[in-house]
């Protein structure tokens, strides 16, 4: 018998709580699984989050400055350190005051990871590696979106692309990805991976611009692949790409080929609400600024058209609570996904043991 509350997000688990760049010399209050923090950068540069609540009147702490590495409250000027734990006051005999919650806290890949549930069972090592950071060969942009819609539509949108033809039909959709059935693998608790290759077909836009930016014939026929990988708590990460046809599709040389991986780091605020990270990361001339740009530009447009389809969906659903949706075969990797999201919240609840017989 489970005696916790139903969760709808893993809470022992990494998520991304913000761009490396949002931290600088202020602070930053951030909701991340119903709770409230604050990130901020302590002595030498390091990253830490606490609670975003001073322990004297229930201030948010974000609305306070950084002073020499510690955390200042903008209501009385109590003075925080990253364990939680209040250092001093101006005025005031604060040492005896409780501590708040510190969290778990890492900055790598230009990404600040948060880990929301127990402090003791964060490992770093469970952050998920991003091959294509600080690497030459490599270029990325991206950016962040509030979206007002339960994060796991976002993750149902990303492991089922057959949208594309209908939501994104000026830029990376067309008829083929409807036409070009997918595959679904899951590999235990860890990953689901949908799969769609399509041969011997026009680009879309998107493509031939990129096509274009490579030097490559924007005008032939392609071979196009979309491999969408979740892993949990909410990350999905997407091998994209053509080839021009004939040439190996996605296992063709560089030199025959533009190759990406739109990066989706999808964390919930709240049950209804969620911070949007997203990116790609592209393998081909990575040294164009111009290019990074134009394909930032295009991604922002292309998201936010599925940011107004999830966030009227949500109002749907919040509005008919009692409608049970339809599962088709293109809904596949969504639904297995959210399998793993569930599987990871059961395994944080705490059974209750039956109560010894009375005598």
């Amino acid at each position: 018998m489970r005696t916790s509350e139903p969760s709808t997000f893993p809470r022992n688990a990494w998520y991304v709580a913000a761009m490396a760049a949002e931290v600088q010399d202020k602070p930053l209050g951030r909701q991340i699984c119903n709770a409230r923090m604050v990130f901020y950068r302590a002595q030498q540069g390091q990253i830490a989050c606490v609670e975003d609540f001073c322990p004297h009147r229930g201030a948010p702490l974000s609305l306070g400055r950084v002073c020499e590495g510690k955390l200042v409250c903008g209501y009385h000027g109590l003075e925080m350190g990253c364990d939680g734990r209040v250092i001093a006051m101006p005025g005031q005999r604060v040492r005896g005051f409780p501590a708040i919650k510190s969290y778990a806290v890492e900055e790598r890949y230009g990404f600040i990871w948060v880990w929301p549930g127990d402090r003791e069972q964060a490992d770093a090592a469970l952050i998920p590696p991003l091959h294509w950071h600080a690497n030459p060969e490599w270029a990325y942009g991206g950016g962040l979106f509030h979206i007002q819609a339960d994060y796991r539509l976002m993750v149902d949108n990303l492991m089922d692309l057959t949208h594309e033809t209908y939501v994104h039909a000026a830029s990376i959709g067309q008829a083929e990805i409807d036409e070009t059935p997918c595959k679904t693998e899951v590999h235990g608790e860890t990953e689901v991976v949908t799969s769609r290759f399509m041969h011997d077909i026009p680009a879309p836009p998107f493509w031939q611009m990129a096509l274009r930016s490579n030097g490559l014939a924007d005008d032939v026929k392609v071979d196009r692949w979309q491999i969408c990988r979740f892993t949990p708590p909410s990350h999905v990460l997407i091998e994209v790409g053509v080839a021009h046809a004939g040439k190996g599709g996605y296992a063709a040389e560089d030199a025959h080929k533009v190759y990406s991986v739109v990066v989706d780091f999808i964390t919930p605020e709240t049950e209804d609400s969620m911070w949007y990270f997203w990116g790609m990361a592209r393998k081909f001339n990575p040294g164009d600024a111009a290019v990074t740009e134009q394909i930032r530009a295009g991604q922002h447009k292309i998201f936010s058209e599925d940011l107004e389809m999830l966030e009227r969906q949500q109002r749907n659903l919040a509005e008919h609570p009692e409608r049970q949706l339809l599962k088709l075969s293109i809904d596949a990797g969504g639904v297995q996904s959210r399998k793993l999201i569930a599987q990871w919240i059961d395994r944080e609840q705490p059974v209750q043991r039956p109560a010894a017989a009375q005598a």
